[in-house]
């Protein structure tokens, strides 16, 4: 029976590029986000809402069952980045960032790890920032890196608490993609961030990610996918 991934931010930019090598892999997909469209693949299940939202996770995780039987891996890949100087971050900033990118995960991990659980078995990547290891000057990113490095924290705690059951932990710490959030012209500034002197594929993470469902021995790794970016400049 093939197996199962649930993918969150799964409409566009890297999320699309995961659900597309999972298929390649013959997995059946569940993808959400909330403007997600229906699929023509009959293997690929699309669940629109906002996965801060407890009841999106809750429907997810039911409809996967419901459909496909089971869940195998999860990729929490839904996040938002507001870059904004630290004191001009407003209330409604804070209070969405952190729904998106730590309630958006707490929720459906909790009811995925239930059902990996009954199976002894399971993966789950967390995408987190390159920015939390390394700060870069003109980009201010303290909400990502409040938000993204409690989830590289939690990464771990997970791996370790669930190493013995089967289920393996693992998250990819992206430098900047190139992805519908950045538009054209800002390519080549962004690309000088990185030493490698150019922007990454969503491709690049979709293949890093493809690698640590492969990597049976890999648990509570954070992978970095930056073109150098946490190394050093």
């Amino acid at each position: 029976m093939s197996k199962v991934v649930i993918i969150t931010g799964a409409s566009q930019g890297i999320g699309a590029a995961v659900v597309q090598a999972y298929r390649a892999l013959d997995y059946r997909v569940v993808a959400t986000s909330r403007s997600i469209q229906p699929s023509t693949d009959p293997n690929i299940l699309t669940v629109p809402g906002d996965i801060a939202d407890p009841a999106t996770a809750q429907r997810v995780i039911r409809e996967a069952l419901a459909t496909f039987g089971r869940v195998d891996s999860l990729i929490n890949n839904a996040g938002i980045f507001i870059a904004k100087p630290f004191t001009a971050y407003t209330q409604d900033d804070y209070a969405n960032v952190l729904a998106v990118n730590l309630n958006g995960v707490f929720y459906i991990t909790q009811l995925a790890i239930t059902e990996m659980l009954k199976q002894r078995a399971g993966h789950i990547v967390n995408i987190t920032t390159s920015l939390v290891d390394h700060a870069i000057d003109g980009v201010p990113s303290v909400l990502a890196s409040l938000t993204k490095g409690g989830l590289s924290a939690a990464t771990k705690s997970l791996a370790i608490e669930y190493a013995k059951r089967g289920i393996r932990v693992n998250a990819v710490s992206p430098g900047i993609i190139k992805t519908p959030m950045h538009g054209e012209d800002t390519h080549a500034a962004l690309g000088r961030l990185h030493p490698v002197g150019r922007m990454g594929e969503a491709s690049d993470i979709a293949q890093a990610i493809i690698y640590l469902e492969n990597a049976g021995f890999v648990t509570g790794e954070i992978l970095h996918v930056d073109g150098g970016q946490s190394a050093g400049h």
